[in-house]
C-alpha cells in the first residue's frame, strides 16, 4: 500500500475519533467547571450522556449555585432534571431567595417547580408584592340600588403554601363574594358611597387568603359607581306579571261565559225544535181522535173557535200596545 495513502487513512480515522470523542465527552464543560471550583469528574459527565442527560443543563446551574454560595451536588440537579423539572429556574430562585433572606431549601423549590408553578416568580412576589385587579363587581344594597365596584388586591406569595394552595382566581372570587356581601348588607347605597373603605375593612377581616398560595396585604376599592334601581325594576316587572295573570284569568272567564251562552242557545234551539215537532203532531192527534170517535165534530169546531178567538185577542193586544209605546216615547 502506498505510504501516503496509509498516512491519509490514519489521519482521517484519528480526526473522526477525536470528533466523536469531544462530541460525546464535554471536555470544554469539564474545564469550565474545574475553573469555577466545581468538582465534577469527567466520567461523571460521560455518565450523564449515557443517562440521556444534557450535561450543560446540570453543570451551568451548578456553577451559578457554587458561585452564589449554595451547596448543591450533581445528583440533586440531575434527579430534578430527570423528573421533568427546570433546573436553571430552580437554581435562580434559590439564589434570589438567599439574597432576599427567604428560607427556601432545594427540595421545596424543586417541589414547587414540579407542581407547575413558577418558583422564581413566587420568590420575586415575596419580595415585590403583586397587585391583582378584580373585574367590575355588581351588588345591590337593601334600598334596591345597584352599585358597581372594582377593587385592587395586593398579594404576596406564600412560599409554604405554593404546593397545593389555590391561585389568583380563588382570591378574585373570594374578594368579589366579600364585596357583594358587604354591599348587600348595607341599609342604603349612600352609606357605601360615603365610606367605601368599610368594604375593604370588612372584606379584609374575612381571612380570604386561607388555603391559597398568597397572603393578602391590602384590599383597596379603586372605583365604585351607581347602577340601576333594581328594586324599582323588580317591582315593575312584578306588576307587569300580575297584570298579565289578571288578563289571562279575565280572558278565561270570558271564554267560559261565551261557551255557556253557546250552550244555552243550543238548548233553546233544541227546545224550539221539540215544540215545532210537537205542533206538527197536533193535527195528526186530532185526526186520530176524530177517526177513532174520541172527539166529535162539534168539539173540533169549538176548539177551532177557541183557537181563533185566542189568536184574535193576541192580535188586538199587539195593536193596542203599539200606540201606548209611541206615546211613552
Amino acid at each position: 500500500m502506498d505510504p501516503v495513502l496509509l498516512i491519509f487513512i490514519i489521519v482521517t480515522i484519528g480526526v473522526l475519533f477525536l470528533a466523536v470523542f469531544f462530541s460525546f465527552v464535554p471536555i470544554g464543560l469539564w474545564i469550565s467547571a474545574m475553573a469555577a471550583g466545581v468538582k465534577v469528574g469527567l466520567f461523571n459527565l460521560v455518565g450523564m450522556r449515557i443517562r440521556r442527560v444534557i450535561p450543560a443543563r446540570i453543570i451551568n446551574p451548578l456553577i451559578k449555585a457554587t458561585k452564589a454560595g449554595l451547596e448543591l451536588d450533581t445528583n440533586q440537579l440531575e434527579s430534578h432534571y430527570l423528573a421533568g423539572g427546570n433546573v436553571d429556574r430552580v437554581v435562580n430562585a434559590l439564589i434570589a431567595a438567599q439574597r432576599a433572606d427567604i428560607d427556601l431549601p432545594f427540595s421545596r423549590g424543586a417541589a414547587i417547580d414540579l407542581a407547575g408553578r413558577d418558583v422564581l416568580t413566587a420568590v420575586q412576589m415575596s419580595v415585590n408584592p403583586k397587585v391583582i385587579e378584580t373585574p367590575i363587581i355588581a351588588a345591590v344594597a337593601k334600598d334596591g340600588i345597584e352599585l358597581k365596584a372594582k377593587a385592587k388586591v395586593t398579594v404576596r406569595a406564600n412560599i409554604d403554601r405554593l404546593v397545593g394552595g389555590a391561585g389568583e382566581e380563588t382570591i378574585i372570587a373570594r374578594v368579589g363574594e366579600g364585596i357583594v356581601t358587604t354591599i348587600g348588607s348595607a341599609t342604603s347605597h349612600s352609606d357605601v358611597l360615603e365610606n367605601p373603605d368599610n368594604i375593604s375593612k370588612t372584606v379584609l377581616a374575612r381571612s380570604l387568603d386561607s388555603g391559597t398560595a398568597f397572603q393578602i396585604l391590602s384590599i383597596d376599592i379603586a372605583d365604585i359607581d351607581v347602577g340601576k334601581n333594581i328594586g324599582a325594576q323588580l317591582q315593575t316587572d312584578q306588576a307587569e306579571a300580575d297584570k298579565r295573570i289578571a288578563q289571562a284569568k279575565a280572558e278565561e272567564r270570558r271564554a267560559m261565559a261565551v261557551a255557556k251562552e253557546q250552550e244555552m242557545k243550543a238548548m233553546v234551539q233544541e227546545m224550539r225544535a221539540k215544540v215545532v215537532e210537537a205542533e206538527a203532531d197536533v193535527p195528526k192527534a186530532l185526526a186520530t181522535a176524530l177517526r177513532e170517535g174520541n172527539m166529535g165534530a162539534m168539539d173540533f169546531y169549538n176548539m177551532q173557535n177557541i183557537m181563533a178567538d185566542t189568536q184574535m185577542r193576541e192580535t188586538i193586544g199587539k195593536v193596542t200596545k203599539g200606540p201606548e209605546k209611541d206615546n211613552k216615547k
